[in-house]
């Protein structure tokens, strides 16, 4: 098929637009949205330190190219990246997201779960099995990638969170019954780095393509415990049911913005730790699982 912007190959066929768009084409729209998204939330502001959470992956990757190629000549900008290693034999290696930003002139920072916590998330799994093991990794890699990210200064924490990722985060909430999640407000908490997601409103497939096109030496294998997570059968669930109703996953995603913005008038529960000084609701789960492998 041929663009529809040009006479040039097409690279992707964007169903919910009825759009065949080229290489050249796909870009210029991929990045527009995302620039969009950023001006919509006022995500990137003057003298913003920017910590891009980077994991070596395709998603991460493709953020922090983004971000360097839209704002990485500003003077009144400064972007690095933070790697957390949670202890994976043969998945995660910080010297591949070491690479990718070495290439693009990115300062680059990792730490690890051995270092903040002193066990692995192997050994987590060593001793309680793989069940909940993303449950465990979740809490603590959030922990420290916020504590790492405030140490160095940054006033914003980018992630590659696509339009898949906040969808599927929203059903899940839903599944769960988890209201408190899904009326979460958005406003500022004091030691809470402030979160930004451009690439929100960007399909992962486009995204994957987005980096494909402009990035190589990423990793693509997924996490081996992965298969537990809920999240892995809503993504299969979710995907099946967007291809019958394409503009699924952008309702969803609304309906979780909005929902955020009702819990704005709620006070926030969120107060510092007793034992480790981040900021928790009623208790410290990152502590509570420390204290249960007796490192805290």
């Amino acid at each position: 098929m041929k663009c529809q912007k040009c006479s040039r190959e097409a690279v992707i066929f964007q169903r919910y637009s009825g759009l065949h768009l080229c290489e050249h084409h796909f870009t210029i729209n991929f990045e527009a949205r995302a620039k969009k998204a950023i001006r919509k939330h006022q995500w990137i502001e003057p003298h913003d330190r920017i910590a891009v959470a980077v994991s070596g992956g395709k998603d991460s990757s493709a953020l922090l190219y983004f971000l360097v190629s839209q704002f990485g000549e500003r003077r009144d900008v400064e972007i690095f990246a933070i790697c957390i290693d949670e202890g994976i034999a043969g998945y995660r290696d910080p010297a591949v997201a070491g690479r990718i930003a070495a290439s693009l002139g990115v300062p680059f920072h990792t730490v690890s779960f051995q270092e903040a916590y002193g066990l692995t998330l192997d050994e987590i799994v060593e001793r309680r099995g793989d069940t909940i093991s993303c449950s465990y990794c979740g809490v603590l890699r959030r922990q420290l990638l916020n504590r790492t990210a405030r140490e160095l200064g940054a006033t914003k924490i980018a992630l590659g969170f696509n339009l898949d990722d906040d969808a599927q985060s929203v059903l899940m909430n839903v599944l769960r019954g988890d209201l408190d999640r899904l009326v979460r407000p958005t406003t500022p908490v004091e030691g809470l780095v402030p979160r930004i997601r451009p690439f929100q409103p960007l399909p992962e497939r486009e995204v994957a393509l987005y980096a494909h096109l402009h990035l190589s030496g990423f990793e693509e294998q997924g996490c081996p415990y992965a298969h537990n997570a809920l999240r892995a059968d809503v993504r299969t669930m979710l995907n099946d049911y967007n291809y019958r109703h394409p503009a699924t996953k952008y309702a969803l995603v609304h309906l979780g913005e909005e929902l955020a913005h009702l819990g704005e008038s709620v006070a926030s529960s969120l107060h510092a730790c007793e034992t480790c000084g981040e900021p928790c609701q009623d208790v410290c789960r990152a502590c509570q699982i420390l204290k249960e492998f007796d490192v805290r």
